[in-house]
């Protein structure tokens, strides 16, 4: 009889621990989560995007004439100029180019055969010039002597003086024609040689030994080479742009903003430059463009983007090692404040078109609607719901819900 009591006490121990291993399973466990708390200090709020700095004045030097710039960078002793992205050059002093006339281009048979005919005529006319030429210079000789037997004459009044007149006047006449005849001559060989010249092609020409007489471009202001656009030798059109020149201790940051957030940029904000290989420096802003344009993104929206340009505030000393069109990045300041109740932005979620939070009270997490003002990327402007030393649950899970328990998540 003791030993079925003994039995059976034990079966209703089994029973219960089993039932309780099964209570204690389903029974909902405290979620694990992330919690931030609600703090006091300063807070402000940015317009963060890309930039890159640049030279404030930079000067394009272009070809002043069409024609042959001979290569720019190569060893000094070759024609041209030694010059390398870098090199410093002087106002008026330094030669950047050199340029020298194009060799002629190829004529097609048609243009040939039509040269050659105007040059055999122009050949013609110089002969026949030539021969008015020595037609004239035999009358100069007949009427020479013809006026020195008149005047002889004319001493012994054997001829009257209209016969003198007459023999000076043929005379004159005569010598004015072969003037006349001899510069016809000058202008058919002129001609000739104009015509003649059409004709030449590439392999004709020969292009001058030295680059002195050539075009020398000269540096317009003091500074750097920053950039060679024709660094080859090459023939090039009148204004072609041939090389860059600054100031490269004269930088500048300019960055396009948004134009949603460019409204709320003024001139004199201040700004912090990160993001260039080197410590965070100071700006601020100096000019917001008034007209803005429109730019493709990387995913193929068009945005409407505003030029906005930034000075450097910080010595040179500390940005000394950007150079231009290096990438930079612009933290804009637009609001401040020295004493804010903040709350993590990963707290905040919508509700009914509101902002509210999950704070914890008493283990549990409990829907707490709050009235947010200023904000940035990592904390939100508390203006009522909140206090100062709030927990609240960071990037809520669906499994969060009100009243639900939870239980702060430890990193092993």
């Amino acid at each position: 009889m003791q030993n079925r009591w003994i039995k059976r006490a034990t079966w209703g121990f089994v029973v219960a621990a089993g039932l309780a291993a099964l209570a204690w399973l389903a029974w909902p466990q405290p979620i694990s989560v992330d919690l931030g708390a609600v703090t006091r200090g300063p807070m402000q709020v940015t317009v963060d995007d890309e930039g890159k700095s640049q030279v404030r004045h930079v000067y394009t030097v272009s070809a002043p004439i069409a024609g042959e710039v001979l290569r720019i960078s190569h060893p000094a002793g070759e024609p041209g100029t030694s010059l390398h992205v870098g090199d410093a050059v002087i106002a008026n002093e330094t030669v950047i180019a050199v340029m020298r006339p194009t060799t002629p281009g190829f004529i097609d048979l048609r243009s040939r055969e039509e040269s050659a005919a105007a040059v055999a005529a122009a050949e013609a006319a110089v002969k026949y010039a030539n021969s008015e030429v020595q037609r004239l210079e035999a009358a100069v000789a007949f009427y020479r002597g013809e006026l020195s037997r008149t005047q002889a004459l004319a001493r012994t009044q054997t001829v009257s003086v209209q016969a003198l007149d007459k023999a000076q006047f043929d005379f004159d006449s005569n010598q004015a024609a072969l003037a006349s005849a001899k510069a016809l001559v000058d202008v058919w060989q002129s001609v000739r040689r104009s015509l003649a010249a059409r004709l030449m092609g590439p392999s004709d020409a020969t292009g001058p030994a030295d680059p002195n007489c050539c075009v020398q471009i000269r540096s317009p202001v003091t500074g750097r080479v920053l950039k060679i656009l024709q660094e080859s030798e090459a023939v090039v059109p009148a204004s072609a742009p041939l090389m860059e020149i600054g100031d490269p201790r004269d930088l500048e940051v300019v960055a396009d903003l948004l134009s949603t957030d460019a409204v709320q940029v003024h001139p004199g904000s201040q700004v912090t430059i990160d993001g260039w290989g080197g410590p965070p420096v100071r700006g601020r802003v100096t000019r917001v463009d008034p007209a803005g344009f429109t730019k493709v993104s990387a995913l193929g929206i068009e945005e409407q983007r505003v030029h906005t340009t930034i000075d450097f505030a910080d010595h040179a000393q500390a940005w000394s090692g950007l150079g231009h069109d290096y990438r930079v990045y612009v933290h804009i300041t637009i609001w401040n404040a020295k004493d804010v109740l903040m709350v993590p932005v990963g707290a905040l979620f919508r509700l009914k078109g509101s902002w509210a939070v999950f704070a914890i009270k008493g283990g549990r997490a409990r829907v707490i609607p709050v009235e947010i003002g200023h904000r940035n990327d990592q904390t939100a402007e508390v203006l009522s719901g909140l206090s100062e030393g709030d927990q609240v649950v960071l990037h809520p899970s669906d499994r969060v819900t009100d009243e639900a328990r939870v239980v702060e998540r430890r990193i092993s």
